[in-house]
This record gives C-alpha cells, structure tokens and sequence, in this order.
C-alpha cells in the first residue's frame, strides 16, 4: 500500500513585519508607562524626528495644532505613533504613511472622542497635505471629539 504524502502547509503571515514592529513599540510603551519613567511631549518629538518627510512635516503641523486647540490632550505614543491622550486614554493618533507602506498618512480618532454623528461616521482622515481649511477642520474635529 502506497502512502499518500500531504502537501505541506504553507506558513501564512498573519501580521506584516510593520505591524509586529509596531506591536513590539506597544508593549515597550506599555512597560515604560507602568514604571512611570515616560516623557510623553519627548517621546512623541522623537518619533515625529524619525519621520521621514513629507510625514514629519504633517507630524509636526498635527502636533502644534492638537497642542494649542486641545490642551486637555496630552501626547504619548500608541503602537509607535505620535497620539494625544484624555486621562490615559487615546482620542487621536497620527499614523505616518511610511511606516505602514501606505500611500497617505492618516489622522485617527478612537472611539473616545465624541465624533458620533447619527448611525454611522468617519474617525480616520487620509492626510496628504495640510492648508488652512484642513486646519480649520482639524481643530472643529478636536473641539468635537472633546465633547
């Protein structure tokens, strides 16, 4: 009797190298956050410098404008990303492009801001550049989210 030989499996990639990398920042920030050691303005700076442009320069631009328009939010990292945060709780994040291989950045909002428009309604924007209208409609989307 003849045996029949399986074909092997194949290995599926379940997550890309950028998102394990951006697992491996999560854990890393969620050790440091529990040490209490993290500066949360520097450790954003820093990730906002490591950018390539054009996401540094739409990084930077997001930053100044969360800043000066939500003070109540105070910055920190999520999954390696700059994000803006209400009593440790992210509201908004900045998703560089570059690090996802995408062909725009994003501007998220999680389910703690208060965009709740209705049944349904958007919490991440394509970002390719930022005019004064954006703008306007950025920090409209914070005074929102807020509540």
């Amino acid at each position: 009797m003849k045996s029949v030989r399986k074909p092997a499996k194949k290995k599926v990639e379940t997550f890309t190298a950028e998102e394990k990398a951006a697992m491996r920042e999560y854990a890393a920030e969620k050790r440091g956050r529990s040490t209490g050691k993290i500066d949360g303005e520097a450790e954003v700076r820093t990730k906002i410098a490591a950018m390539k442009q054009p996401d540094r320069g739409l990084a930077e631009r997001i930053h100044a404008l969360i800043t000066a328009n939500a003070p109540a939010l105070k910055p920190r990292t999520w999954y390696g990303m700059p994000a803006w945060a209400r009593d440790d709780k992210i509201v908004c994040f900045f998703q560089p492009g570059q690090k996802f291989k995408t062909r725009y950045s994003t501007l998220g909002f999680s389910d703690k801001a208060m965009l709740d428009d209705g049944n349904m309604w958007p919490t991440t924007y394509a970002v390719t550049q930022l005019t004064a209208a954006d703008e306007t409609r950025i920090k409209a989307l914070l005074k929102k989210a807020l509540g």
